[in-house]
């Protein structure tokens, strides 16, 4: 059975522009850091691999690839972020951060499980710290997502969400 997330890894421009963002201001030490000459496969490489914990002990991971191409883009809310727990008074005081140190940075949106805010790095992606609220709506109920999914996928066709 699956444990947990061990690591989360995407693309970065610039190792050291990352490693500020993540490190220095949302304040995830960077633990683990090695280049890649040589692939598993044999083929010659050159990578940097980078990886910033979280107190669970998971993290988030950047490959730099400077003669790979690669298509960075500013990332849409609804096609790629990653989404890391806070509590609400980290909530508040990274939200102020974001703002004065002049980092894209939106929110709060209250979702009723959780306040969350975002942030875009360096590279594009979008960051959401969530705080979660303690309402009924933050546990889980595997049966309703089930039948919100069943309920979604008879809607498609039809033009109703």
């Amino acid at each position: 059975m699956i444990k947990g997330l061990h690591h989360a890894a995407y693309r970065c421009r610039d190792s050291e522009e990352t490693r500020a963002f993540y490190e220095d201001f949302l304040g995830l030490p960077l633990v683990e850091a090695f280049a890649i000459g040589t692939t598993a496969t044999g083929r010659s490489a050159k990578v940097l691999h980078t990886f910033f914990q979280m107190d669970d002990g998971s993290c988030i991971a950047f490959f730099e690839s400077p003669d790979s191409p690669f298509d960075f883009k500013q990332q849409h809310d609804f096609d790629l972020h990653i989404a890391l727990t806070v509590d609400d008074e980290n909530l508040e005081k990274m939200l102020e951060k974001g703002r004065s140190n002049s980092i894209d940075t939106r929110g709060p949106s209250d979702h009723g499980f959780v306040r969350s805010i975002y942030f875009r790095d360096p590279n594009g992606y979008v960051v959401e710290l969530a705080a979660p609220t303690g309402s009924k709506k933050s546990e889980f109920d595997q049966d309703k997502a089930i039948q919100s999914l069943k309920d979604w996928q008879a809607s498609k066709g039809t033009g109703v969400a």
